[in-house]
């Protein structure tokens, strides 16, 4: 299916598909997560708008996963854009 105007699927930003490993403590343990950086800046932006540390917040999401941690994040982050914002 041609979208020549974009207007489906624009033009993606190549700097917020690049995966970037990042450093977080989960209960005390240090981790690497690698995520794409327009995941890392809704991590950011999800936990600033709940008043907690993105640790505070991999954390909780950590406790709550079954499989992979990258993954379980970004689940969260699409059901965190999902929900009505207060």
């Amino acid at each position: 299916m041609p979208d020549p105007a974009g207007e489906l699927v624009p033009t993606l930003d190549p700097a917020s598909c690049r995966i970037a490993k990042r450093s977080v403590m989960i209960a005390g343990h240090k981790t690497s997560v690698s995520l794409e950086a327009a995941f890392w800046e809704r991590l950011r932006q999800a936990s600033w708008s709940l008043g907690v540390s993105i640790n505070e917040l991999v954390t909780l999401i950590d406790s709550r996963r079954s499989g992979n941690l990258s993954s379980a994040i970004r689940v969260y982050l699409l059901q965190h854009t999902d929900r009505p914002q207060p």
